[in-house]
């Protein structure tokens, strides 16, 4: 269904009852890069309501010149959770750049925001001030990825370490519609003049809530080392480096992120308690 924010009908689909969960994509995907890892989270966990939607450009929200930087893109996002949970406190998880704009309203609404999951955030918006690992392919299956295409191919080699079957499916059904709705002709525009967020999100108090951080140590996209930086700004916090994981963590080791977010809910329910 589609949410009108001034100009922009947002895309989203609202699953389960209780307490909301706001789950924010990353750049050039949709929100199936988030269904896809957390469903199977809340599948025996019930009284979440998980919002999952589509940032403009992205998936099924068209994309507005309106959104001219990444401050237009957080304030759509408040208007965007001030319709959708007008009231009351809720969850936050992001993937990548939703991970970056995740702790912007982490900056914003401390208050409101009861524990936060992060999915290879990125940190450091100018890309050549990455600190980033060596590509490498730890698990690669060449007579599979032969059957892929070009295009297949091309997008799976770079955002995986484990390039064999069993990850392609997962990223098949999780990245590649994201990739094929991507408006590449705003995304770029977008990238290259209105990227960074005006403020550091990362000079903020203390945040004692929850609080769970993903990092792939094949990352190539984002890196591991710069997300470390942060650890002291979330006392609650479990901060994992994962071994046989790139920007595709979510996939690449899905049984310990299952795990790990479901302590995450734990520790949530027992704060809130």
């Amino acid at each position: 269904m589609f949410l009108r924010i001034g100009e922009i009908d947002v895309y989203y689909e609202v699953i389960g009852d209780g307490k909301p969960v706001v789950m924010i994509h990353g750049y050039g995907l949709d929100h199936h890069v988030m269904s896809g890892c957390m469903e199977p989270v809340f599948a025996d966990r019930p009284g979440y309501k998980r919002i999952y939607f589509d940032l403009p450009g992205m998936g099924q929200t068209r994309a507005s010149r309106s959104i001219s930087n990444s401050d237009k893109m957080l304030e759509l996002i408040v208007r965007f959770i001030g319709q959708v949970i007008p009231d009351g406190t809720f969850l936050v998880a992001g993937e990548s750049y939703g991970g970056y704009l995740a702790r912007a309203l982490i900056r914003l609404m401390p208050e409101r925001i009861g524990g936060a999951v992060l999915i290879c955030p990125l940190i450091v918006p100018d890309r050549p001030k990455r600190r980033l690992p060596p590509h490498m392919a730890l698990v690669r299956d060449e007579a599979f990825l032969s059957t892929l295409s070009s295009h297949e191919r091309e997008n799976f080699e770079t955002m995986a370490t484990v390039l064999d079957e069993t990850t392609w499916e997962g990223f098949k059904r999780d990245i590649m519609p994201g990739v094929g709705l991507e408006d590449i002709s705003f995304t770029e525009w977008f990238q290259k003049y209105g990227y960074p967020l005006s403020c550091d999100v990362d000079d903020i108090p203390p945040f004692s809530k929850p609080f769970l951080l993903f990092a792939g140590r094949q990352d190539v996209s984002v890196g591991y080392k710069d997300q470390l930086e942060i650890i002291e700004n979330y006392p609650r916090g479990t901060f994992v480096v994962m071994d046989r994981a790139s920007h595709s963590l979510q996939i690449e080791q899905a049984e310990v992120f299952n795990v790990l977010v479901k302590e995450w809910l734990d520790r949530v329910e027992e704060s809130a308690r």
